[in-house]
C-alpha cells in the first residue's frame, strides 16, 4: 500500500529462494522482486484479503490462500487476485518460501466450483420456453448462456451478473437461462440452433427477443476468457442487446 516494493521484498524468502508463478492461460515463474514489484505497482489505497484456506501441513510452515480486492485511486475500478502462499519459519521471522497467484482481474474470480449454476441438462428447453413466455409479459430478451459447472469462467461470469452496477440493467431487460452443455456432450442442439460454436469455447451466450428470434449468437468466443472482461465491457453488451425501446 506504500507503493515502494522495497516494503514488500523482505517477506520472500532468500534461502531458499522463493519460488513465485503466476498463472494466466498458461504458469510462469517470477523473481521474487518482480512479485514484489507487481504488488507495490497496485498502488493500492485500500486492501481486503478474503481467507479461505489456512492451515499448517508441519511445524514451522503455514499455507494460505486468499483474494485480494485491490482498490486504487478513484476512478480505477476494483482488481481482484487470488493468491495461494507457503510461508516458513526461519528463525524469528516468517518467509514467503512458494507462492501461485492470478492475474489481476477487473471481474471477481470464484473462491471455488461449488456453486451450482447450470440445472439438469434435460430441462433447457423448457425453461427457454417459459424464460420467452416472461418476457413477452415483460417486454424483455432472453439471455441464453451455455455452460457448465466445471467452467471457471462461468463462474466469473455469473458473478459479474450479480454485481450491484451490472443486476440492475440485466434484471430489468432480460430473462437469463444456464444451459448445461456438459463436457461438450449436452444440449449441442440448442447451441446449433442458437449458432453459438462449442469449439469456440464455454460460457457461450444468445440473445433472443421476446418472440424467440435470435438476435445474437456467439461466434468468436467472446466471453470464453471471462476473467480478462472488465465491468465495462459487461454493461456495454447488456446495453447494446437489451429491447430496443428500453
Amino acid at each position: 500500500m506504500t507503493g515502494q516494493s522495497s516494503s514488500v521484498k523482505p517477506f520472500y524468502s532468500t534461502q531458499p529462494a522463493a519460488r513465485i508463478s503466476v498463472v494466466s492461460k498458461a504458469a510462469s515463474e517470477v523473481s521474487s522482486d518482480s512479485e514484489a514489484e507487481f504488488w507495490a505497482g497496485l498502488k493500492a489505497r485500500r486492501l481486503t484479503l478474503n481467507v479461505f484456506q489456512s492451515s499448517s501441513p508441519q511445524p514451522g510452515i503455514r499455507q494460505i490462500t486468499f483474494e485480494a480486492v485491490i482498490k486504487p485511486a478513484p476512478p480505477a475500478r476494483a482488481l481482484y487476485v487470488i493468491e495461494s502462499q507457503l510461508w516458513q519459519q526461519q528463525g524469528e521471522a516468517w518467509r514467503l518460501i512458494a507462492a501461485q497467484r492470478s492475474e489481476p482481474s477487473k471481474l471477481e474470480q470464484p473462491l471455488s466450483l461449488d456453486a451450482k449454476i447450470y440445472p439438469a441438462a434435460t430441462a433447457a428447453r423448457q425453461e427457454i420456453r417459459e424464460a420467452l413466455a416472461r418476457a413477452a409479459k415483460r417486454h424483455t430478451n432472453v439471455l441464453v448462456v451455455f455452460g457448465a459447472d466445471w467452467c471457471y469462467d462461468c463462474h466469473v461470469l455469473d458473478k459479474a451478473f450479480h454485481r450491484t452496477d451490472i443486476a440492475p440493467i440485466l434484471n430489468v431487460n432480460f430473462e437469463v437461462v444456464h444451459v448445461d452443455v456438459g463436457q461438450g456432450d449436452k444440449n449441442q442442439d440448442l447451441m446449433n440452433e442458437y449458432q453459438v460454436p462449442m469449439k469456440r469455447g464455454i460460457p457461450g451466450i444468445a440473445v433472443l427477443d421476446s418472440s424467440g428470434k435470435l438476435i445474437y449468437s456467439q461466434q468468436n468466443g467472446e466471453f470464453e476468457r471471462a476473467r480478462a472482461l472488465g465491468p465495462e465491457d459487461l454493461l456495454e453488451f447488456l446495453k447494446k442487446w437489451k429491447p430496443q425501446a428500453r
